[in-house]
């Protein structure tokens, strides 16, 4: 028999098994991470849970079509909405500490309030009767033994779902320089797919040679992030106009932010020209 990994999985490892394995770590960390959102306001606790979240949403589509059914799309689903009702409280996240600098003391007061209201409401969906029910759909999945008539090795699903989507990722990226925000962020979704489907997959594959391709994808999904962080900022400078107080005059200060918001856009550009590069010449380890 083929060597354990460190990860649990194996080339021959069925691909329902490994579902099940992946799903199960997912959970934990959306455990740990919702703990920490429910009992504090530090930014990483909202940030990891829909990590977690987008991670269990990879993995639910990465293996659809080896293992189906309505508990799956069920399942699914209810990580898309939770992930959603968190959004509001880690896009402001980022607005205030990735994509502008130097926040005017009031914009930061009118943030602080508001953040305040995404933080209740992320809290509410993470300790209601929902979260409840899917935290024990999410436990009786992981525990269920696969089908009996689960077979196929988790080495020959990988290549041809990797193949797939990086196929798909090329073609997305064929002529980036003419894409607008619209098609960067279709490309984007399929880099992260790619992204979460190669770091579940690595361990079915010998060869050890996924590092250097995942963090091509890494760094090819910052740079479309970075972009794409650009296109939210101007929802986010529209709530925080809303969330302002008749007392508060922030359209100005909102002004300035707006022209930062836009500088930079060639240097981004340069940036994810670079890293689509990098990604285009890094090998493929399923096929090494």
């Amino acid at each position: 028999m083929a060597p354990s990994t460190k990860s649990g999985l194996r080339a021959d490892t069925n691909p329902e098994t490994a579902l099940r394995h992946i799903v199960a770590g997912c959970h934990a960390d959306l455990l740990k991470y919702r703990a920490i959102v429910l009992k504090s306001a530090r930014p990483n606790g909202i940030h990891q849970t829909r990590v977690a979240l987008r991670r269990l949403r990879a993995a639910f589509g990465l293996f659809r079509d080896a293992v189906h059914g309505p508990a799956v799309r069920a399942l699914s689903a209810e990580a898309k909405w939770l992930a959603r009702e968190c959004g509001a409280a880690r896009d402001l996240q980022v607005f205030l500490t990735e994509t502008v600098s130097d926040v005017p003391p009031l914009v930061r007061r009118v943030a602080r309030r508001l953040a305040d209201v995404h933080l209740r409401h992320a809290r509410a969906a993470l300790s209601g009767a929902r979260f409840a029910a899917f935290d024990r759909g999410l436990a009786s999945f992981t525990a269920r033994s696969p089908a009996s008539s689960a077979d196929g090795r988790l080495d020959a699903f990988g290549r041809a779902v990797l193949d797939m989507r990086h196929a798909k990722a090329l073609r997305r990226g064929r002529k980036l320089r003419e894409y607008d925000t619209e098609r960067l962020h279709r490309l984007r979704i399929a880099i992260k797919k790619l992204r979460y489907a190669a770091t579940f997959l690595a361990p079915a594959f010998a060869s050890g040679g996924a590092k250097p391709y995942i963090e091509a994808t890494v760094r090819l999904q910052g740079a479309l992030g970075a972009l794409n962080d650009r296109a939210v900022a101007a929802q986010m400078l529209t709530d925080l106009a809303t969330a302002a107080r008749p007392t508060e005059d922030v359209a100005q200060p909102l002004k300035a932010l707006a022209k930062q918001v836009a500088s930079g856009e060639k240097r981004r550009r340069r940036r994810l020209e670079r890293a689509w590069a990098a990604f285009r010449k890094t090998g493929r380890f399923w096929r090494a």
